[in-house]
């Protein structure tokens, strides 16, 4: 392996050892490789993640090998780096990564980072939140989110659903949502999925932001129920696109924008336009090709502006008042109020002895 190479990144020194490791075995990408590819989008990514808790997937070596996911940095850290508090659904707490610069975000790529999970809030938000407590089911107060101020609209691919009705399910969103005056913005994945995200005014807490994206899964069902479901049960699905709503639930993260998949394409979940949507191949999004289209094409999230999901929440309104009750929650969560059976359908039936 080749020496160390020191870096001068936002006023910090960092070090990168091993920078001709090949971490992506179908074209022999290196983590020197991987570093050059951040910098070359750091514009992009700072203004998508910049001040946000990340979750590292980390694979020391390369796409290929062992992996795990870090919540809680290491205990030997630069003095430079910011770290913040962030709860699980439980309660249990650690001291998050803050991507609060280009040096953060090397610093994390240099332990074998292959994927930033991001928080949709930012550094601190939960012990500043100033939002009414929320309690589960047995009257236990939940950990607070503070503001939460994306909108992340996952689009999950059931079996039989190719990219074409991913592409047609992600247009039904944006129209739905323009019907309703917000503004969506999609990405690719970097896998097999589409994401769309609405960056929101600092008025909701994530409890809200979930309540908001299950009225949204719910409309859209209602309104193309042949190609989109809501049904959290798989069994429920057939070949839908579901809608995750649940990629809402608080404290949960999900894949950056900018950010490189482990996978041995280095495939990028990049951000797109709504035209260029029309014919993006996924799999071509990859750290060889994503930045001369960010030099070339600009960030098409550049000029996003806080939305307002207060519409969503009175649907939601509407729907709780109309009988339905509140959609499933993960199983790591707390039983909720308001919330159903956690019993896939066909088992209560059975059970039932219907």
């Amino acid at each position: 392996m080749s020496e160390s190479l020191d870096l001068e990144v936002d006023g910090h020194t960092v070090t990168i050892t091993n920078p001709d490791k090949v971490y992506f075995t179908k074209r022999g990408e290196t983590k020197r490789d991987l570093v050059d590819y951040y910098l070359a989008v750091a514009e992009p990514i700072m203004r998508t993640i910049g001040g946000r808790p990340v979750l590292l997937e980390r694979y020391p070596d390369g796409a290929s090998g062992k992996s795990w996911f870090q919540k809680r940095v290491p205990k030997s850290v630069p003095d430079w780096l910011q770290t913040t508090v962030v709860s699980t659904p439980n309660g249990t707490t650690s001291d998050a990564l803050v991507a609060v610069d280009m040096a953060h975000i090397l610093w994390a790529v240099n332990l074998g980072c292959l994927g930033f999970h991001v928080w949709p809030t930012h550094a601190g938000a939960e012990a500043a939140s100033t939002f009414p407590p929320v309690h589960d089911a047995a009257g236990t107060v939940l950990p607070p989110t503070g503001v939460t101020d994306e909108l992340r609209i996952d689009l999950d691919p059931s079996p039989g659903i190719g990219f074409e009705q991913l592409r047609a399910a992600a247009f039904a969103v944006r129209a739905l949502c323009e019907e309703l005056g917000i503004d969506v913005r999609v990405k690719t994945s970097g896998s097999r999925g589409l994401h769309l995200y609405a960056l929101l005014r600092p008025e909701w807490d994530g409890y809200q932001v979930r309540a908001a994206a299950v009225a949204l899964a719910r409309e859209l069902e209602r309104r193309h129920p042949e190609q989109i479901t809501a049904a959290w049960w798989k069994e429920e699905r057939g070949s839908r696109v579901f809608v995750d709503f649940n990629q809402n639930a608080p404290h949960k993260t999900v894949f950056g924008a900018w950010c490189v998949r482990p996978k041995v394409g280095a495939q990028v979940s990049t951000p797109v336009s709504w035209e260029a949507l029309e014919a993006i191949v996924p799999d071509e999004l990859t750290i060889a090709t994503v930045p001369a289209r960010v030099a070339e094409l600009g960030d098409p999230w550049a000029d996003r502006a806080p939305q307002s999901i207060a519409v969503l929440l009175e649907m939601s309104d509407k729907d709780m008042a109309a009988g339905l009750m509140d959609a499933p929650w993960p199983p790591v969560y707390p039983k909720m109020p308001n919330e159903p059976p956690r019993v896939q359908p066909s088992k209560a039936r059975k059970d039932s002895g219907d």
